[in-house]
């Protein structure tokens, strides 16, 4: 990539912010101008809804109030100026809401996952990658195999990044996240016994839902996270319980891959993890983000 360091202006360091060439800055921060008011911690007001919605074949982002989508002209991360179209969120077909260069994810971030799995959990972030091409949005159908055997569900908060930047310092990556959302980490459990790597178990198509909606919150901690099978709860845990909190996440893979707007990061999944079948309906539920239900056939 082609860049400059962002300058933060509050520190006299130079940040690991990349940013592009051209790029209109803040002066007084040095960063990005879109990211200059930060998200909504960092305004004081409310969290921000963003969908990314498909309607008479026309894909585009906005920003969901109600039950009302007033359309940006762009992704959220790099503008928030309404198109002025507005129409209802009944009316369209929600997509993931992000579009990632690379899908991280992290397996066991919980100790109780960890010890139904019979693994010890690992001294530092275990990382894979999931195929981009296995991403479905809200209320869209899991197609479940046959072949490969039995297929789970992973109820999983993800977080979205909203700048380039590679390097972070923990103490600093909290700065990088745009958004977070709900992803289930669909796995076929008996093809991660037989292969080495996990790529082939978690990439079918449409293996990782992701929605409904891009909350613009930082928070990534102290979320109840719950999952639900045809109704029941099957897993209920809080973001807290991570064994590494997504700040360490992100300055991991950050030592070693530049991350872009729109990337994805899945912080694992906690204990009660089990098989999907067709007919299922499945929910992941985050605190004050939203539910996220898909159906299986």
């Amino acid at each position: 990539m082609t860049g400059r360091p962002a300058t933060a202006a509050t520190t006299g360091r130079v940040s690991l912010y990349l940013v592009k060439e051209g790029t209109a800055c803040s002066k007084k921060t040095g960063l990005p101008a879109p990211f200059e008011g930060g998200t909504a911690e960092r305004r004081g007001g409310r969290s921000m809804k963003f969908v990314r919605y498909q309607k008479a074949g026309e894909t585009s982002w906005g920003m969901l109030e109600g039950d009302v989508i007033s359309a940006l002209a762009g992704a959220p991360w790099v503008t928030r100026e309404p198109t002025g179209e507005q129409t209802l969120i009944g009316e369209v077909s929600l997509l993931p809401p992000a579009e990632p260069g690379n899908i991280f994810c992290v397996g066991l971030n919980y100790a109780d996952h960890a010890e139904e799995s019979g693994t010890p959990m690992p001294e530092e972030p275990n990382i894979f990658l999931k195929g981009v091409n296995s991403l479905l949005g809200h209320e869209g159908t899991i197609i479940i195999p046959a072949w490969p055997g039995r297929v789970d569900y992973e109820g999983e908060m993800a977080v979205v990044i909203g700048k380039r930047c590679r390097d972070v310092p923990e103490e600093e990556a909290r700065d990088v996240i745009f958004g977070l959302t709900c992803l289930n980490d669909v796995t076929a459990r008996d093809l991660t016994k037989k292969d080495a790597r996990l790529t082939r178990s978690k990439s079918f198509d449409t293996f990782c839902p992701m929605g409904p909606w891009l909350v613009d919150s930082r928070d990534a901690g102290g979320r109840k996270i719950e999952t639900r099978l045809n109704g029941k709860v099957v897993q209920s845990s809080n973001t807290d319980a991570m064994g590494f909190p997504a700040t360490r996440i992100i300055a991991l893979i950050s030592r070693f891959a530049t991350l872009s707007p729109g990337d994805v990061i899945a912080t694992g999944t906690p204990a009660g993890v089990g098989p999907l079948g067709p007919g299922n309906v499945v929910e992941v539920e985050i605190e004050e983000v939203g539910t996220l239900r898909n159906y299986c056939a």
